[in-house]
This record gives structure tokens, C-alpha cells and sequence, in this order.
């Protein structure tokens, strides 16, 4: 598994009566990965839990994760089978006991980071060399807590088109992509303005995130189609992996080879994955 096959992460509280079939996708066949909220989205922490032990996990056709309460929470929730964990509100004061939990254990980690790290550089450097050689699948950005902390709220716009939280991001992306971190985009919480969505992939896409965390079907499709390929992108990237030349000249521009196969097998992985346009 890696970020790429995530796409769209429907995040359902635990007390959603048909989970199970959304993993198993009898529900939205084209759905990418699920996280089972018991955090923020979940109003009765004990009757979600109740809810996840009636499910057949086994029967999963899509990544599935649960996100917990806190790192008490986590605990329990261990011996669930799924494929990992969202940790919320991951910081400094907490990474150890998250991590300490999943010692040992084979689970694809997604940290929220969401707390006052997030306006600090140097804190966000701490955070990394923590998570550093982990079992990290992704780095997940709280933006609802991240505009509640600025006494703000996210609007129809970008997170890159105001000032400061453009910074913030900025920092993160600089910070943990440079070292080979993914960091999924954050919640578009209009969930009836389809165009507004595709246009929030589309800029957060173009400033370095992938996969997207969604909170209702009808933002599904047009994620995934947005991930699509296009023909000539899925061309230049198998010339770019099978070129024997350093330096090509490729539809009008340079090609370099070195630099850009890893550009070139994200594009061929999403094609698997997603198709072309």
C-alpha cells in the first residue's frame, strides 16, 4: 500500500449504521479508502465502539483505518483488523505514547497534526525526526482545528489563498515532502458545490498534496476523476522510466531522467490506479 491508492478518504463516525458496507463496497463501488472516525466525528464514543465489534473487518476490499480517541483509546483498538490508524491531534506531548502503542506492529500510520506544531517551524522539525523510518502512510493536516486556533473558518477558497494558513502549509510541505513525506489535502466541507471541489483538488494538487480527506459520497467521482492520467502524461512518464539518455528532448521540453522518475512512476501508478482522462 501506498498514498497514492488512498485517494479519496471517506471519514464516517463509528456509529454509522452500514459501515461494513462501505469497506466492502457494496455501498460506493468506486470509493478509494475509509477512516472509521471515534474522534470529533463521533458524538458516542462507547456505542461506535460497540458498532466497530459487529464488524467482519476480514471482508475489507478497500484500505480501512480507524481513527481514535486519543492514545488510550488506541489501545483498544488494536486488536481490531484493519490496516492502520489516523492519530488526532499528534504532537509533541503525545507522539511517544502513539508511537510506543504501535511498536512492534505491522499498521500503516497517518498522524493529524493539528495542535500548536503547526504554527511553529521548528516544532514541525521535532515532529519529523520523530516520524522519521516509521510505518507513515501519510501525513494528515487537522484544518478544521488549524482555523479554529486562528479564529477563522475555511470558506469556499483555498487554504493557499489566504496568507497565513498559505505559510503554514507551506512550512509543512517543506519540512516533511522534501524528505519524502506525503501530505493529503484537507476536508472541503461544502459537500453540494461540486465545482468548488474540484477546484480545491485541483490547487492543493498543484501545491504538492495528494489524497484528499472527504466527508460525503458525492465528493467520490470527482476526485477520482480528477486523479485520472492523460494519455500523453502516462507517454512521456514510460519514456521518461525506459529512456537510456540522461537529458531527452521530449515534446518540446527537457526531460532529465534522474530528476524525474519519481515524478514519472507517480503518473504510471496512478494510471493503474485511476485511469486515464
Amino acid at each position: 500500500m501506498d498514498y497514492i491508492s488512498l485517494g479519496g478518504t471517506l471519514f464516517t463516525p463509528a456509529t454509522y449504521n452500514n459501515i461494513q458496507k462501505l469497506f466492502t463496497l457494496e455501498k460506493y463501488p468506486t470509493l478509494k479508502s475509509l477512516v472509521i472516525d471515534l474522534e470529533d466525528g463521533c458524538h458516542n464514543y462507547n456505542k461506535g465502539l460497540v458498532n466497530i465489534k459487529n464488524l467482519d473487518f476480514s471482508k475489507r476490499k478497500i484500505p480501512t483505518f480507524l481513527r481514535p480517541k486519543n492514545s488510550d483509546s488506541l489501545k483498544e483498538l488494536t486488536k481490531f483488523n484493519v490496516d492502520g490508524f489516523v492519530l488526532p491531534k499528534f504532537g509533541l506531548s503525545n507522539s511517544q505514547q502513539y508511537l510506543n502503542i504501535l511498536k512492534n506492529t505491522e499498521f500503516y500510520i497517518m498522524p493529524s497534526i493539528e495542535g500548536e506544531e503547526l504554527f511553529n517551524f521548528n516544532k514541525l522539525l521535532q515532529l519529523k525526526k520523530i516520524l522519521k523510518n516509521k510505518n507513515i502512510l501519510t501525513i494528515r493536516i487537522g484544518c478544521e482545528d488549524m482555523f479554529r486556533q486562528l479564529h477563522m473558518k475555511k470558506g469556499k477558497h483555498s487554504i493557499f489563498d489566504r496568507s497565513v494558513t498559505n505559510n503554514i502549509i507551506g512550512n509543512i510541505l517543506t519540512i516533511f515532502k522534501s524528505d519524502g513525506f506525503n501530505i493529503s489535502g484537507c476536508v472541503y466541507p461544502y459537500f453540494n458545490d461540486i465545482e468548488g471541489f474540484k477546484k480545491d483538488i485541483q490547487k492543493e494538487f498543484f501545491e504538492g498534496l495528494f489524497s484528499k480527506t472527504i466527508i460525503h459520497p458525492n465528493q467520490i467521482e470527482p476526485l477520482n476523476e480528477l486523479y485520472k492520467v492523460t494519455k500523453i502524461e502516462l507517454q512521456e512518464a514510460k519514456e521518461i522510466i525506459t529512456s537510456d539518455n540522461n537529458i531527452f528532448n521530449q515534446n518540446g521540453k527537457m526531460a532529465e531522467t534522474k530528476t524525474q522518475i519519481p515524478y514519472a512512476k507517480t503518473i504510471i501508478k496512478r494510471y493503474q490506479i485511476y485511469g486515464l482522462k
